[in-house]
Formats: C-alpha cells, structure tokens, sequence
C-alpha cells in the first residue's frame, strides 16, 4: 500500500512541474490570477499534502511505539504536529472557508488582516520573509538535497537522523527538489512559490511514506 501511494505522490509532482511550466510559458496572468492565486488549487493542495503528511507521521509513530521505541514515537508525533500546524497556516485555519472575522490582536499585526502568525508584523519584521523565508528554505534545502547524500555514508550524520528518527530522502527526492528549484528560479511570475510550496508538501509525503531508514523512522 505505502508503496503504490508513493508512486501516485511522485506521480502528481511530475504534473505538477509539467503544468507549472505549461501554464507559466501560456499566460502569466493565468498563473498569477488562477492557477496559483490565492485560495486556489495550488494553495488548498498544499494545506491537503501537508495534513497528509501529519497523518503519515502519526502512522509512523504508531508503528515505532508497537516496536517498543517510546521516545521515537513521541518525536515523530511532534514532527506530525508541525505538519498539521503547517497545514493549518497554509489556509489561514479556515478562516476564509468558514468566514469568521480576525481578533483585534491579528488585525493590527498581520499583514494581510488573517488568522495565522507567518504573516505577521513586528515593527518592520515579517516574520515570513525572515523566518519562513530564507531560513526555512534552507533548512529544507538540506534536509532533501544535503541530507540523502550524506546517510548512506554512516556516521554521525546517520546515527542522529535514525535516533530522532528522523525520516530520511532518497536521491529522487533530492534530484526533484533540485529541479523544482531551477523551475522556480527560472520563471518569473507572481506567486510561484506558492507551487514550490506544492512540490514540497508532495516530496513529504512521499519521504515519509518511505524513508531510507523505515525500519529506524516507522
């Protein structure tokens, strides 16, 4: 089963980059308004992968704390929680689904008058473009470029991914990050990043489903 959802994950990551392209190269105004505007596909389909994500990591620990491994189990639901917190953010914790109205605390901090906290303000500090931003994007960098390469070889690199039980990548997942990378250097259009967060969120859940270390992550 883990590995038939693995393959409609990569599946829908190569359309994904082949209609990012497609409707990029047609009309950027397409791209910017429809494809990937806000509340769009491309955003809900985030928030879904990301809540998948969680459920996966939940499944994980299950299995780790049938094998006796408590501390793991507890880790992993921990990284199942920043997934479904993640998840939560993406669409502002449904704020525009449901229609409620934003506190007077994130009405007057973030900076687009929502429900979530990467959004917001502090004096002339966004946090998303500082924190979620280039921080973050490196940290995800090397974890699906960097860290695949690196496991294989042992040492303490792979001792600590398997002692936080720490789901690790393939080398596909490391060459699709790459070349979403490039896709989404190359093009240039509003809003794109809102696809690379798609991408990830699809190379989530299928990292999870299986890691190199399953036997040490699941």
């Amino acid at each position: 089963m883990r590995k038939n959802l693995d393959m409609a994950a990569m599946a829908l990551i190569v359309a994904t980059l082949v209609m990012t392209v497609i409707v990029y190269l047609v009309s950027t105004d397409y791209f910017t308004l429809v494809y990937a505007r806000e509340d769009g596909v491309v955003e809900y389909g985030t928030a879904i992968f990301l809540l998948v994500s969680s459920a996966i990591l939940l499944w994980n620990a299950k299995g780790l704390a049938g094998k006796g491994r408590g501390g793991a189990a507890a880790l992993v639901c921990f990284y199942a929680l920043m997934f479904f917190l993640a998840a939560g953010e993406e669409v502002s914790w449904g704020q525009r689904i449901f229609g409620w109205e934003s506190t007077e605390f994130f009405m007057e901090n973030n900076k687009q008058y929502e429900t979530n906290f990467h959004n917001l303000m502090v004096g002339d500090f966004h946090l998303a473009k500082t924190l979620f931003g280039s921080v973050l994007t490196t940290v995800i960098l090397l974890y699906l470029v960097v860290l695949p390469l690196l496991y294989p070889k042992g040492g303490w690199v792979a001792r600590m991914a398997d002692r936080f039980a720490l789901p690790v990548p393939w080398l596909k997942h490391a060459a699709i990050a790459l070349v979403a990378s490039v896709i989404i250097a190359v093009i240039d259009v509003n809003r794109k990043w809102e696809v690379y967060e798609l991408i990830f969120s699809l190379l989530t859940v299928s990292i999870f489903l299986l890691p190199q270390n399953r036997d040490k992550a699941s």
